[in-house]
């Protein structure tokens, strides 16, 4: 009698198996959500939004003071006046601001090249961008005291100017990607002295994010096929954010952020993975963006003329344009398009009349998520 439990035991042991193996592998489904109805449609950059942008870098790229230098004296020596030490980037309160100004001039003259104010931008353009001022910021780049300078975030949007002036077909651009080469080609090599040594990323929502700090140079990288620059990004990603799991989305915003962690690193590992690779990825990472009900209040601002606290309309922009990203790339993410739109719309108008807190850098911030 034992001996026909033990086999009935045995066979269905075998059919739960066998049954089981039969079952599709569901972390290898395409990603899909259950939304059947209509999702909305990404938000995009319209010429009355352009005109309105444009006035902010217009304003501030010669505006030198208040000013925030950021650097360390080696002797009093290096002490001088903004436009003395940054002839190219020396307006917008700080050197990354500025960049930001120059990068986002050249976006809307290249979408909108009829724009008003478009003559006013190419002679600023010209005139910050020239090659003896570049010389100048790489001579102070070169400097002993100033080898981390603006590491990561302003290197990284240089690189993003420069991949701007690269893609786009105009003599006039050519000729200012060829004065910025020098600076380019001198923080392409910073990454590559820096990156090995840089054992464990930085996780906060600020400048010194490490997969912010990463995703535009891998743009930068993929559209100018610079092999080694993204081979290394692509290395340096996997190692320090493909094991990570269950990122804590409801610990953020910070209070001054205005980048998300978690959606940077979704970011760049859907630039870095392969399809499969970041959909198995992402179900670990941060599996409730799957959810068709997924929720995310905005940032909300409580006092504009605040530097810091302005930070968080800026976090409103750097989700969106994540969330628009994510959801071109893989269409199982669309009904994510909704809390971008949410986002934008609610940081947008206050750009309008902003004050020069925010005023400084956040229209290019909103030009990316309306462009992105």
């Amino acid at each position: 009698m034992n001996r026909y439990y033990r086999f009935f035991n045995l066979l269905g042991l075998a059919l739960v198996f066998l049954f089981a193996g039969c079952q599709p592998n569901q972390s290898s489904d395409p990603i899909t959500t259950g939304v059947t109805s209509p999702v909305a449609s990404p938000l995009s950059l319209n010429l009355q939004e352009a005109t309105n942008l444009i006035q902010l870098p217009l304003h501030c790229l010669q505006q030198e003071y208040p000013n925030r230098l950021g650097q360390t004296l080696g002797s009093g020596e290096d002490i001088a006046e903004p436009h003395v030490l940054h002839p190219a980037f020396f307006g917008c309160f700080d050197w990354h601001s500025s960049v930001h100004g120059h990068w986002s001039l050249v976006k809307l003259l290249k979408t909108f090249p009829s724009i008003e104010g478009a003559d006013i931008a190419k002679a600023k353009l010209q005139e910050n961008l020239s090659a003896e001022n570049i010389l100048a910021e790489v001579k102070y780049f070169q400097g002993k005291y100033n080898t981390s300078f603006e590491r990561t975030y302003g290197w990284v949007w240089l690189l993003k100017l420069a991949e701007e002036l690269h893609t786009w077909r105009d003599p006039f651009a050519k000729e200012l990607d060829k004065n910025l080469q020098p600076l380019t080609d001198l923080i392409i090599q910073r990454y590559l002295e820096f990156l090995p040594k840089l054992l464990y990323p930085i996780r906060v929502g600020t400048h010194s994010n490490t997969a912010f700090g990463l995703t535009f140079a891998w743009d930068y990288a993929a559209t100018t096929d610079h092999q080694e620059l993204k081979n290394l990004i692509g290395k340096r990603a996997r190692d320090y954010f493909l094991n990570d799991a269950n990122c804590p989305l409801s610990w953020e915003p910070g209070g001054y952020d205005f980048l998300s962690p978690c959606f940077e690193e979704i970011d760049l590992m859907r630039r870095v993975l392969e399809k499969a690779e970041f959909e198995s990825w992402i179900r670990k990472f941060l599996p409730a963006l799957l959810e068709p009900d997924f929720a995310l209040p905005v940032g909300k601002v409580s006092d504009r003329k605040d530097g810091l606290l302005v930070h968080l309309d800026g976090l409103n922009f750097s989700r969106a344009w994540v969330l628009y990203g994510l959801a071109r790339q893989y269409p199982g993410f669309a009904h994510l398009n909704a809390i971008a739109n949410a986002h934008v719309q609610h940081s947008l108008p206050e750009l309008v009349g902003d004050s020069y807190e925010g005023g400084h850098w956040l229209g290019s911030f909103a030009i990316l998520a309306l462009a992105n």
